[in-house]
């Protein structure tokens, strides 16, 4: 081999293995319970996904009788209260349609971020506001939302650390 030769296939080899990366980042992001090894760890990761779409639910109806409720009028709070209410039936249905890691990760993170941002307004204030963990539904609002996240969050880190099953690997 010359060295023009050497020096063309270097750069090459090089570039390969971040194209590499990613399609191994986003096939894992993309797995879905169909790839898993055993029918108990599918039927396990379905249950879960189920589950927690469920919890996203109840969240997002929380959310949305509280805004119907007058929380709506409340400045910043009141449109996130809506969104959050209609995002959570929106992702608890893609929960339930494609079982993937990234929709089981955001469902976790959404409902993560909703119970941190209820702790936050009940103890410092948020954006101006400040909650108690006295009113209806606060306490019920955190138990769902965590719960939720942890198991989305559990099923989505079991998803992407799985071994696929044999005839599924490229």
């Amino acid at each position: 081999m010359n060295v023009d030769q050497t020096s063309t296939l270097a750069p090459a080899h090089e570039a390969s293995q971040p194209a590499s990366l990613l399609r191994r980042t986003i096939g894992r992001l993309t797995r879905g319970p169909a790839t898993l090894p055993s029918p108990a760890a599918r039927w396990a990761i379905t249950a879960l996904a189920v589950v927690g779409a469920g919890l996203t639910v109840w969240s997002g109806v929380i959310h949305l009788q509280l805004w119907s409720q007058g929380y709506r009028d409340i400045s910043v709070i009141g449109p996130l209260f809506l969104i959050q209410g209609v995002a959570s039936i929106v992702l608890a249905l893609a929960l339930v349609v494609f079982r993937r890691v990234f929709v089981l990760a955001a469902g976790a993170a959404l409902m993560a971020g909703t119970g941190v941002g209820l702790l936050l307004s009940a103890t410092v204030g948020l954006f101006g506001y400040q909650e108690s963990l006295a009113i209806t539904d606060a306490q019920t609002s955190l138990m769902v939302e965590f719960i939720g996240a942890a198991l989305l969050a559990g099923a989505a880190a079991v998803l992407a650390a799985a071994r696929p099953r044999a005839g599924l690997a490229r």
